[in-house]
């Protein structure tokens, strides 16, 4: 049985790297990509600490089953090139998670922005890591147009 969910999605954004990598270090700015930070607009946010820094914690609270509840701190920097995430979800399912997004440079206004998550899976759940995996590559490949259509208006 797998004991983890890897998923690795990447696009290219025709925008300089260091303006990429400027805007996805503010975690609040996931508002604006993120398909489950845009799920549902009125749900409880609250803040701790400096966004763009490490430390910094972000936390829900939805009633839209998909949302959940949880929070998301940003664990490393790199500054220009990728800051990672620890994820800790209390609803729908009580879990743990990492995401990373690294910003590489392609060309003078063009970088690829790669998305990683990472979680442990349990028995039963691991039965379905396929599943999962399908579902939440999907969502994090709409992620990554939300955030290239954002950059590159």
């Amino acid at each position: 049985m797998a004991k983890e969910i890897f998923i690795e999605k990447s696009v290219q954004i025709n925008c300089n790297s260091s303006s990429v990598f400027d805007f996805v270090k503010y975690a609040v700015n996931m508002e604006k990509y993120s398909v489950w930070n845009m799920a549902d607009p009125d749900k409880k946010t609250e803040y701790t600490g400096i966004d763009g820094t490490v430390g910094f914690i972000y936390r829900w609270d939805s009633k839209v089953k998909n949302v959940g509840a949880g929070e998301q701190e940003i664990v490393k920097i790199d500054t220009g090139k990728s800051i990672e995430f620890a994820l800790r979800f209390e609803r729908p399912m009580k879990n743990t998670g990492s995401s990373k997004i690294t910003v590489i440079t392609e060309g003078e206004n063009t970088s690829r922005v790669i998305w990683e998550f990472r979680g442990p899976t349990k028995f039963p759940m691991s039965l379905f890591k396929g599943i999962f995996e399908k579902m939440l590559g999907k969502d994090i490949d709409k992620s990554l147009m939300n955030l290239k259509d954002n950059l590159e208006k």
